[in-house]
């Protein structure tokens, strides 16, 4: 018997899966946070002042998408597992639940977001211009969220039926309408008047609905969403949901906790906002890649458990580790030596906003950052794998800790208190990610696999 040149984890043909799944996934969503920098660019170089009105939107539109996209995850990890037994046909009951909590979400989500936002930015302390503008484009955003929940559900069952080809088409659809919705709605192209972040936001609305309505026509033309599936399972419903809520609760912590520090570089400065928010922006679109590794990695883990094949399941996850790390290195590189012509196509070089030269600024904390990334994809990825191994609470408490534990008041600190404005803050953002990292890492490979053993 031949010995293997490579380890059990590291096999190519198993290499080939994740990649053949991964990078579809990696384009889809990468494609979403083409729309998000394609609104902070446009904004960015017309009106650099109201970027912050958008970024601080995020904080209760992160939370109800974080939500969403945990307790929708059932939907993923279900059909992931019915598909790997060879019962895809079963799985349209699975979809159908998740359209249901899908509504159900958006309805008891997007009404206290609408009319509770100027509460909101007012007891944050926002005044003027930037609680009116604020205010305006989160009313906006509550029914960009409407349609946004429905394309999370749609999207995870695509992709679970390894179907995530017809995702990246749609959203690249997605990147098109938005950026043609941006020039004439922000920089009042084509004769359309110039409406800055309210423009942005209009966008994003249009462009969400947009999408629900391609998603949908996939998912009615390529799936057995609609079709018969049987009987369900005794529990079927109840796991389905629960299956998700520690990432749900991960999710509210991690995007609340990110997003907030956005409320946190606006008491510094408008200047400041505009600077974190453009280098939060670069952040998150590597995170996009590290997203499309973690889901593959997520879906490769759960056939595994519906198959049984348990001893699989670690190799699994390690290869979406080492996949993360490989990505993470590249994406530094690149960041670390490209780090001044990034900042250009954010901002102008001669931009100028509360008497702060932004370019300079900008292009420093794009190097910085470049030190954080590998260790933000790590703990999503290592988090992903636990929960499809049934490790529901163990990441969310690591993702409580991390974030807003740690990140939240450490970036108070030192950007508020210490007067170290938004270098401060990046290095607030880096304590937590490897805090994040590390403790993900351990819970994936020392924490007993409960569920598993119940297999």
């Amino acid at each position: 018997m031949t010995k293997r040149a490579w380890p059990a984890w590291a096999d190519p043909k198993d290499i080939l899966d994740l990649l053949r799944l991964s990078l579809p996934i990696a384009v889809s969503r990468a494609s979403f946070m083409l729309m998000m920098l394609t609104d902070t660019i446009v904004l960015g170089r017309n009106r650099p002042e109201e970027l912050p009105y958008v970024l601080n939107s995020h904080l209760p539109v992160g939370v109800l998408l974080g939500l969403s996209l945990g307790i929708l995850l059932g939907v993923s990890v279900m059909t992931a597992e019915f598909s790997g037994k060879g019962e895809a046909h079963k799985t349209g009951r699975i979809f159908r639940r998740g359209v249901v909590s899908a509504l159900l979400l958006g309805v008891v989500g997007v009404v206290p977001m609408f009319f509770g936002a100027h509460w909101l930015y007012s007891s944050l302390g926002f005044e003027g211009a930037v609680l009116e503008g604020t205010t305006t484009v989160t009313r906006i955003l509550a029914f960009a969220m409407l349609a946004q929940i429905f394309n999370t559900t749609m999207t995870y069952y695509l992709e679970a039926l390894r179907k995530p080809l017809l995702v990246s088409v749609a959203m690249y659809i997605g990147v098109v309408v938005n950026l043609m919705l941006d020039l004439a709605f922000v920089s009042g192209s084509w004769g359309f008047p110039e409406l800055g972040a309210t423009g942005v936001a209009f966008a994003t609305t249009g462009t969400n609905w947009c999408l629900m309505l391609v998603l949908l026509g996939f998912v009615a033309w390529k799936t057995p969403a609609f079709k018969s599936s049987g009987e369900k399972q005794d529990g079927e419903a109840k796991r389905q949901i629960s299956v998700g809520m520690g990432m749900a609760v991960s999710n509210v912590a991690e995007f609340g906790s990110f997003n907030f520090t956005h409320i946190i570089a606006t008491w510094i400065g408008i200047a400041a906002a505009s600077v974190y928010g453009m280098m939060f922006q670069t952040i998150g679109f590597v995170f996009m890649a590290f997203l499309g590794i973690g889901t593959a990695t997520s879906v490769r883990v759960a056939e595994r458990v519906g198959r049984g094949e348990f001893g699989a399941v670690k190799n699994a996850s390690r290869l979406g580790l080492l996949v993360c790390v490989l990505v993470g290195a590249a994406a530094a590189l690149l960041m670390s030596s490209a780090n001044d012509g990034l900042a250009s196509v954010f901002v102008q070089r001669d931009a100028l906003v509360a008497n702060v030269q932004l370019h300079p600024e900008l292009s420093a904390m794009i190097l910085f950052a470049a030190g954080i990334v590998i260790f933000d994809g790590l703990q999503n990825v290592a988090a992903m794998a636990s929960r499809a191994q049934g490790l529901v609470w163990q990441p969310a408490i690591a993702h409580l800790a991390s974030y807003m534990v740690i990140m939240v008041p450490l970036a108070w600190y030192l950007g508020l208190v210490e007067g170290r404005g938004v270098q401060g803050m990046a290095e607030a953002v880096l304590v937590a990610s490897v805090f994040a990292a590390i403790t993900q890492l351990v819970i994936l490979e020392v924490l007993p696999r409960r569920a598993l053993k119940k297999g």
